[in-house]
Parts: structure tokens; C-alpha cells; sequence
């Protein structure tokens, strides 16, 4: 099968999100849409929105293909994080954007890629004045216990929060497999030389998707989780951070 990364991309086009926060900005995509409720979801990595999370700010979420957006309140949204994962979804009213009135078809969960099957991302690169890029490489090896792919491509500030996808052999379906979370280069002596980057797995969002049926219901198990982590105490997210200030885009 000669893959078709330029269809790959336009399939994946309709569910993409910048957003943007008051320290800065990075991307999102649309990994869930409820039929019979007013909600849905968008998933992004955990420090593109941690601040606003924490501090209860503002963020504006702006559709990539309609450029529609809605600037969403600490009452307008519900924020359900994985900081350990650097993941985390946006539950917000499914009416405030011309969103896509499906789910995106998700990797198994039972699945994972092997060593050398190549992948596809996008997001919005700051040197690229926040126009929304494409990205491809292939899968370097899976850290099992950690829950994530390194890849070797590039992961560039902005491009945090993006879908990470693959064509499936068997049934030529667009997958998304992880979201972008990080770039790692290889600092041999102290000098920068090119690395790879880290692509979070998606299966804490399919584990989720189907309690999060009300926003008072994802609500209530985000207060709860969160006054759990406080308690504990919060964990320590191990990332390179990708999110540009806003006076980079």
C-alpha cells in the first residue's frame, strides 16, 4: 500500500485546534463528540493549558477549518488532566463550534505500533507563524511502562497538543495512535544535536471517553481527581516544554 500522507492530513484537518492561553499557545484536536448530550471533547498535552487550568484563566479555542472560535471561562469548561501523561481533555458545549459530528477513529487499545511503521502529526509551529504544519517519521520504539512512542521527527514549539496518526495497513482507516508532547535532543557534551520526539499514548482518553457523558459528571470527577493530586501532592511532569508565548505566534 503506497501511503497517502496529503489525504491522511486533509481527514485529520477538520478536527484541529489551536489554542491558546494568556502565557502562551499549542495545539488540540477533537477526540470526542456525544450525540446525545451537548458536549464535547478536545485533547491536548497536560502543559499547554496546566496554567490556566491551575490559575482558572481564560483559554481560546479556535477551529482550524472554519477559523471559528470561543474564548472558554472557568465555568464554560471542564478540564480533565493527566499530568503524569502530559494529557489532558477540554469539555466545553458542543454548539459553540462547527465541530465534526463524529469521533475520530482511535488506535486499538490493545495495540501497539511496532519499530519502524511511520506515523503522521500536525500542529502549529511557532517559526512557521502559527500556520498549521505537517509532520512526519516513524516509530523509534514504544517505553511500554510509560505509556509513550519516541519517534525520529521533529516536535517544534507550538506542535504540543497534536494528533499523532498512521494509516492502518489492513483497512486504509486515519488512526490517531498519540498526541505530540515533547522534543528531546540528544545533548552529547553539552552540545544540541538532533533527537526525537515523544508522542503520548491515547489509551487514558478511550478509557475515559465513555464516563464522561455530562459535563457536571466529568465536572464532579474532575474536582475529584484534582483535590486527589493536591492531597498527594502533584506529580512532576518530566516534558521539554513546547508551549511558544503568545508573542511567538
Amino acid at each position: 500500500m503506497v501511503k497517502n500522507w496529503y489525504k491522511a492530513l486533509e481527514s485529520i484537518k477538520p478536527l484541529i485546534f489551536k489554542i491558546k492561553t494568556p502565557d502562551g499557545y499549542g495545539t488540540g484536536f477533537q477526540i470526542f463528540y456525544s450525540k446525545n448530550q451537548p458536549m464535547c471533547g478536545i485533547a491536548t498535552a497536560y502543559h499547554v493549558i496546566d496554567h490556566a487550568d491551575e490559575w482558572e484563566e481564560s483559554i481560546k479555542i479556535i477551529h482550524e477549518k472554519s477559523g471559528k472560535y470561543v474564548v472558554l471561562k472557568e465555568d464554560d469548561r471542564v478540564i480533565f488532566p493527566y499530568p503524569e501523561k502530559d494529557l489532558a481533555f477540554i469539555l466545553f458545549n458542543k454548539s459553540l463550534l462547527p465541530l465534526e459530528p463524529k469521533n475520530p477513529k482511535l488506535i486499538n487499545p490493545n495495540r501497539i505500533l511496532k519499530q519502524g511503521v511511520e506515523i503522521g502529526w500536525c500542529g502549529f509551529p511557532s517559526i512557521a507563524y502559527g500556520k498549521l504544519c505537517f509532520f512526519a517519521g516513524h516509530v523509534s520504539c514504544c517505553l511500554e511502562n510509560e505509556d509513550y512512542y519516541l519517534v525520529d521527527g521533529v516536535a517544534i514549539n507550538g506542535v504540543s497538543g497534536g494528533p499523532a496518526f498512521y494509516i492502518d495497513p489492513k483497512t486504509e482507516d486515519i488512526k490517531i495512535c498519540g498526541v505530540i508532547s515533547a522534543y528531546r535532543p540528544n545533548r552529547v557534551y553539552g552540545e544540541v544535536h538532533p533527537g526525537l520526539s515523544k508522542v503520548c499514548s491515547v489509551e487514558p482518553y478511550q478509557k475515559d471517553l465513555k464516563s464522561f457523558r455530562t459535563k457536571d459528571a466529568a465536572a464532579a470527577k474532575a474536582k475529584e481527581e484534582k483535590e486527589k493530586r493536591v492531597k498527594e501532592g502533584e506529580p512532576e511532569k518530566a516534558i521539554d516544554d513546547l508551549k511558544p508565548k503568545e508573542k511567538g505566534d
